[in-house]
């Protein structure tokens, strides 16, 4: 399953979402994309199901040398998750990281301020909560966004993604309680090989997404 780009893989994860009994039951849901590549995808979610749409800001914490390998993550201001065992395969600690946390800490709160402005964050307890991305490679991101809302007390707290790496898939589900992903191929290398277009998502895109 190949998607054309993240507005149709909303439309089927939407689909997907719609399909699910009871996905309303306590109310208006409230779904949170994971900026900036999950804003497109949420917005035909929250379109489809009348739900309240704003983002979860996360930034990812990378290896030394290696920013694109994901070993940890922030989610607003929450503490930081570390991957342990992908810790440990490196030979790192928590405290080697320090100054990488320190780092995307501050571009963390830059973002929220960006997309957020003076807006406070919406309110998750006792909600039906839709965490959005993209889509799961290893999963650290949304793994920490799930960890975050899960402390402000969810009535349902729902990840959702079109395309996951099965192991992803399995490890978010210990997290949140339910994972919906629309394709879980057996060989997954990256997300933007599930799209055909899968050009960056500008600033300005969110913005435009969000206030509509």
């Amino acid at each position: 399953m190949i998607f054309q780009d993240r507005a149709a893989a909303g439309r089927t994860l939407a689909d997907r979402l719609a399909a699910l009994p009871d996905i309303g039951a306590g109310g208006r849901p409230l779904v949170l994309a994971l900026p900036r590549g999950g804003v497109p995808v949420a917005a035909p979610v929250a379109g489809r199901l009348g739900a309240e749409l704003d983002v979860v800001v996360v930034r990812k914490i990378g290896a030394p040398g290696r920013p694109e390998y994901g070993i940890g993550a922030i989610a607003e201001d929450g503490p930081p998750y570390f991957d342990h065992p992908a810790l440990a395969a490196l030979g790192l600690t928590e405290r080697d990281l320090a100054r990488t946390v320190e780092r995307e800490r501050a571009e963390l709160d830059r973002r929220i301020r960006r997309y957020r402005g003076e807006r406070p964050a919406p309110r998750a307890a006792g909600r039906t909560v839709i965490v959005v991305d993209d889509g799961l490679a290893t999963g650290v991101t949304a793994r920490a966004a799930v960890r975050w809302l899960r402390d402000q007390g969810p009535e349902q707290l729902i990840l959702a993604v079109p395309v996951c790496a099965r192991e992803a898939r399995d490890a978010l589900a210990r997290s949140a309680d339910l994972v919906v992903c629309v394709h879980a191929p057996g060989r997954f290398r990256a997300v933007g090989e599930w799209y055909l277009d899968f050009e960056q998502t500008s600033d300005a895109e969110v913005d435009q997404l969000l206030a509509h």
